[in-house]
């Protein structure tokens, strides 16, 4: 009964925040991310990278990684795909959304086309270059991590897994944004 309310609860306050977003005028200034910034930092991280116009593919850490964006949508995805989950055993399923929870943060584990998937979701206009690096950093880990620790490294709600990696992977990725002369 208390879940049931919970649940009703919670299926209202997600259309009140529709509600609002959708009433939201979009901003138009410098600012706003844009595919030509994408792509601009993309080809620092791999200049093999392709490009579709609103998608990128790149190799990080010998890692696939996809970026998709929907200017009208103003929505922007990182993605990179991890097993077919055809070979997943059903308990990986239960820390997959534990991971979710509290170890995962800002990048998910996801399922589409059979596929299991890190993914980073975030709107395109208000993105920052940083958060987009940060995004990929979170994303890569997610990938390395599925199977062991189940983390995108970035902060662990309860402990126990180190930060070491994303740090060292975002810190690389920062050092594209401002080299070293």
């Amino acid at each position: 009964m208390a879940l049931t309310r919970i649940l009703i609860a919670f299926v209202g306050l997600l259309g009140l925040m529709t509600a609002v977003a959708a009433q939201e005028q979009p901003r138009n200034d410098d600012s706003d991310m844009t595919a030509e910034r994408i792509h601009a930092l993309v080809e620092r991280i791999d200049a093999e990278a392709q490009r579709q116009e609103n998608f990128w593919q790149f190799s990080l850490k010998e890692r696939i990684v996809m970026i998709v964006i929907d200017t009208e949508a103003d929505r922007m995805r990182i993605i990179s795909p991890i097993v077919k989950n055809e070979d997943v055993p059903i308990e990986i399923y239960t820390r997959m959304l534990q991971a979710n929870f509290d170890s995962a943060l800002d990048a998910r584990y996801a399922i589409a086309n059979e596929i299991i998937w890190g993914a980073y979701i975030h709107p395109l206009r208000s993105l920052t270059d940083e958060e987009l690096l940060s995004g990929i950093a979170q994303v890569v880990t997610v990938a390395d991590t599925f199977g062991t620790t189940y983390s995108s490294g970035a902060l662990i709600y309860g402990g126990g897994d180190s930060n070491e990696e994303i740090d060292k992977l975002y810190q690389e990725l920062m050092d594209l944004l401002n080299p070293v002369i």
